[in-house]
């Protein structure tokens, strides 16, 4: 069952549920904040080895921005390609420390967000955003300073109309990525840990961490 669902559009008379492209949920599983901010220690390679590569995106989604890292909750948008209605929706969703993945399909046709997007986000405390996709303004993207992960550049804007959803699941990176999952990106990539398997994925970590740093110590030497 649907926490909150509303319609993007006035359903017809026969309609009993939203339709796939009109749904938006408002509530997303949430973790500890504890649990959450403990991937923060650990860099998106281990954590992928630790879930046996099985769960990074692909490399052209990077830091267009900086080279800030991110960890946070995930709130999931999938947008038409080329329009970026839900984007904006998604920031009246999203909770401080959130971080925002779009699945644009991979379309090269028009950017998701810009500078105003991004600004209205860090000022709402949202931690970023990872976009199966194109972003626009670079400069004023990086004078925002938030941490924003995409496929590249373009001058072209989108539409503002939809359809689009909000916190359901959707592939991002070639990796399917759900509402309440961890992000944890960095210089290396795009990690995506798994909601339902956080909880022992950082005890994996924290567990083989005194042995890791022994054996990288050792090489080094």
């Amino acid at each position: 069952m649907l926490d909150t669902v509303s319609n993007a559009r006035k359903p017809r008379s026969s309609e009993t549920f939203p339709g796939p492209g009109f749904m938006i949920r408002t509530a997303i599983p949430r973790l500890p904040a504890e649990l959450v901010e403990g991937f923060a220690a650990f860099e998106s390679t281990d954590i992928s080895d630790t879930m046996n590569r099985m769960y990074a995106m692909g490399s052209e989604i990077h830091n267009l921005v900086n080279d800030a890292p991110l960890v946070g909750q995930v709130c999931t948008v999938k947008v038409y390609p080329g329009d970026n209605l839900m984007v904006h929706k998604v920031l009246d969703i999203a909770q401080p420390g959130d971080v925002v993945v779009v699945d644009g399909s991979g379309s090269l046709n028009a950017a998701v967000l810009g500078d105003l997007v991004a600004n209205k986000a860090r000022h709402r405390g949202i931690a970023g955003f990872v976009v199966d996709g194109l972003v626009r303004d670079l400069p004023g993207l990086r004078e925002c300073g938030m941490p924003i992960y995409a496929r590249g550049v373009t001058p072209f804007g989108p539409l503002h109309r939809g359809p689009g959803e909000i916190n359901f699941p959707v592939c991002c990176g070639g990796i399917v990525v759900s509402p309440g999952d961890i992000v944890r990106a960095d210089p290396s990539g795009v990690t995506v840990v798994p909601g339902w398997a956080a909880a022992g994925i950082l005890d994996r970590l924290r567990t083989a961490r005194p042995q890791q740093e022994d054996y990288v110590a050792r090489v080094k030497a």
